[in-house]
């Protein structure tokens, strides 16, 4: 059974809440992309395949691949993937569970078995997957057990769900790499998983950082991602 620190994430709940409805709570908060609510009413969900998306593609792009990752809060995950050159579109959204169209309210809970994650539709002439996988590591800590930052539970674990064999193939190849390069104190705790149905989150947390600049800042200052990321992997390439 999955457990997490009571403490910890009802301080994590405080800040995600915080960031939501605008309220700034004291710079030392803990807090998470860990519980509901929001400034714009969740959109209806239908249920949709790895190879939707939510935001509309740019024009010309119709020859494109999809990568789906999970590093914690999907809020933190979609803006390094946005500046690449050659992604299309970035999609937050809910896979890896047992429940069919989950809400925000239920993943976030925990119980569900989904993963926040993003799906990147991305253009593999101007990008490759391995660059994407590079970003990806580059964006989480790969030692924490379900969670990331001071997001808890096993809906914040870090994972890369692989669409095909060549996905899966290079997933495992760079994580191998990872482990074996001696940077990290503890195994790599990120699962690659084949990716099943992705199902895209509330319309509220699409482009959240882009929507919400000022509150996103606050949130991912307070929860000390930026200050692990530098701990962890320095100016490595």
């Amino acid at each position: 059974m999955r457990t997490s620190h009571p403490s910890i994430r009802s301080r994590a709940q405080s800040l995600r809440r915080a960031a939501v409805f605008g309220v700034l709570p004291l710079l030392t908060a803990l807090g998470a992309c860990a519980q509901s609510g929001g400034d714009a009413a969740p959109d209806t969900k239908a249920q949709t395949s790895t190879t939707s998306a939510a935001k509309t593609p740019a024009t010309g792009a119709t020859d494109t691949a999809t990568a789906v990752f999970a590093g914690g809060c999907f809020w933190c995950m979609e803006p390094p993937f946005d500046k690449l050159p050659g992604v299309v579109s970035t999609t937050s959204g809910y896979i890896g569970g047992h429940v069919a169209n989950p809400t925000y309210e239920q993943v976030s809970a925990g119980g569900t078995g989904h993963a926040e994650a993003v799906q990147v539709k991305y253009d593999p002439r101007q990008v490759s997957y391995e660059k994407l996988l590079q970003v990806f590591w580059r964006n989480i800590d790969p030692v924490a057990v379900d969670r990331q930052f001071c997001d808890v539970g096993d809906q914040y674990r870090s994972a890369i769900f692989t669409i095909g064999e060549k996905q899966r193939q290079l997933a495992e190849a760079s994580k191998r790499k990872w482990q074996a390069s001696g940077r990290f104190e503890r195994p790599i705790a990120t699962e690659i998983a084949t990716a099943t149905t992705f199902y895209p989150a509330e319309g509220y947390h699409q482009d959240y950082y882009e929507k919400n600049p000022i509150r996103y800042k606050y949130y991912r200052f307070s929860c000390g991602r930026d200050g692990r990321l530098e701990e962890l992997w320095g100016s490595a390439d």
